[in-house]
């Protein structure tokens, strides 16, 4: 089911090496919001997410060579994504900023405005899944976010993450079970309107 997803790719960044910018483009617009989401969901910092995020398109511009033919091109992407955010945090020493909320209004204009109501239950609704994530445990949550913003199988998300396949199904599964649990229980602090 993926073949023709990875011919594509494959074929625009190819495009891209002879000279393409348009090829690029469509990569670029394909996998910039999974992407972006995948490394914010992990430093939970808006700023280094940016910063990770340019290097890691940098990095696929300055790499001469493809992707190895048998990795899918977005989890080659992501794994240069997963490589700059290490790097940065051994570089400068592991830290976690506070998980600042991302807020995809900033890169997507919503048709309809939602009533300040809607904002603010869609704002309650973002705090809270941003809390629930930092809540996993790293690995558990890697997992995830390579799942729901790469939309990668667990094959490729064990070739990234050099991790056995049945682990990642744990992962996921303990992921997900999590935070059902934690998105189920009503948030404390919530009066009612």
């Amino acid at each position: 089911m993926n073949q023709p997803l990875m011919e594509d790719d494959v074929a625009l960044l190819r495009r891209y090496r002879r000279g393409d910018a348009a090829a690029f483009a469509q990569l670029y617009e394909r996998h910039r919001l999974g992407l972006f989401s995948f490394i914010l969901g992990l430093c939970g910092d808006q700023a280094l997410a940016e910063e990770v995020f340019q290097d890691t398109w940098m990095s696929l511009i300055r790499t001469q060579s493809d992707q190895r033919e048998s990795v899918l091109f977005k989890t080659w992407l992501y794994q240069i994504a997963r490589n700059r955010l290490i790097d940065h945090w051994r570089k400068n020493g592991r830290h976690q900023a506070g998980h600042d909320e991302y807020d995809e209004t900033q890169h997507a204009q919503p048709d309809p405005q939602p009533s300040p109501e809607q904002q603010l239950n869609l704002t309650r609704d973002q705090q809270r899944l941003q809390a629930a994530l930092a809540d996993l445990p790293e690995e558990q949550r890697e997992v995830f976010l390579l799942r729901a913003h790469g939309s990668l199988e667990v094959a490729d998300i064990a070739e990234l993450t050099q991790t056995p396949a049945e682990t990642v199904k744990s992962r996921l599964r303990y992921a997900m079970q999590k935070l059902r649990r934690l998105l189920a229980e009503p948030a404390a602090e919530e009066l009612p309107l």
